[in-house]
């Protein structure tokens, strides 16, 4: 993960540098040569994802990109601050990697679940979640029109899934991760990663973010830091975060980083907007090769 954009790029390489000393241990021989079992842990993950994020996004600041406006999903909201100008890169680095460790040790291994309902609506699925008083489980992620994802025990999941489907959802997704992301769960984590958030330095942002709590466009240093600290244990609202940049008129959307997970969720919202992702050698080529300079 991001080896060709290290060996293609100055400034990639830079980036990665910067991780490893920030860090005090080698995330780019990590990135680059596994295993991939270590990779997979979350704390090694988060940092792991930014870092390749950031340094395909440098590769692209250099050649003239130029974002009206930047959002992230959950992990993602870091990436689009630090191309703000909101946060420094080593912060964010070090603040991923105990991220990453607090939201695993909030819940015990097994305790928790995840899963992607397709087809049902918000309200309905608000309230099977409402309905359920001995385990914890709510939404975490609104990512499409048809899909949210729920978190919680996993009990609770269970259930909640079972009557999900009885509502009248088309699937169940169980989705295998770690945690119990994005849902009360994870206050441990929200309350010890609030206490480093802020010793943290935060800037005004140089570019507006669209923050995934509160699907709004913000501006300033300490509301960028709020929104990370209540992202933890709250849902992403990334349809929402989408619809509003539709209202604004934005219609051209760049994933910057590996995967194409959000180019498409976008699409699912959008089917009219241009997308495109720039995450290893070959897309961010392409992308080079084909775009405008600001989108």
């Amino acid at each position: 993960m991001g080896k060709d954009l290290f060996h293609r790029f100055p400034e990639a390489r830079e980036v990665f540098e910067t991780a490893d000393e920030a860090l005090g241990f080698s995330l780019s021989r990590l990135c680059f040569e596994g295993p991939a079992e270590e990779l997979k842990l979350t704390a090694n993950t988060q940092p792991a994802i930014l870092t390749c994020s950031v340094a395909a996004f440098r590769v692209l600041r250099r050649r003239g990109l130029k974002p009206a406006l930047v959002a992230g999903h959950s992990l993602g909201e870091y990436s689009a601050l630090v191309a703000a100008e909101g946060l420094d890169f080593r912060d964010a680095v070090r603040v991923t990697r105990k991220r990453g460790e607090w939201m695993q040790e909030a819940v015990p291994p097994g305790a928790g679940s995840m899963a992607a309902v397709l087809g049902l609506g918000e309200q309905a699925l608000v309230e099977i979640c409402s309905s359920i008083q001995d385990w914890v489980v709510t939404p975490a992620n609104f990512n499409d029109p048809g899909q949210i994802v729920i978190a919680g025990h996993k009990e609770g999941v269970s259930l909640a899934s079972q009557k999900a489907m009885e509502r009248g959802a088309k699937r169940v997704i169980p989705l295998q991760v770690s945690a119990p992301f994005h849902c009360p769960l994870m206050k441990p984590a929200e309350e010890k990663l609030g206490s480093l958030l802020r010793e943290t330095q935060f800037r005004d942002l140089q570019t507006p973010l669209v923050c995934n709590v509160d699907a709004r466009r913000i501006c300033r240093g300490d509301e960028a830091r709020d929104c990370l600290i209540r992202q933890v244990s709250s849902p992403v609202r990334w349809l929402q975060s989408i619809e509003l940049m539709l209202s604004e008129g934005i219609s051209n959307f760049l994933e910057v980083g590996p995967g194409r997970v959000l180019t498409g969720l976008v699409k699912r919202i959008s089917r009219e907007s241009r997308t495109a992702n720039a995450g290893d050698l070959a897309s961010l080529e392409s992308y080079l090769s084909s775009a405008p300079g600001t989108i």
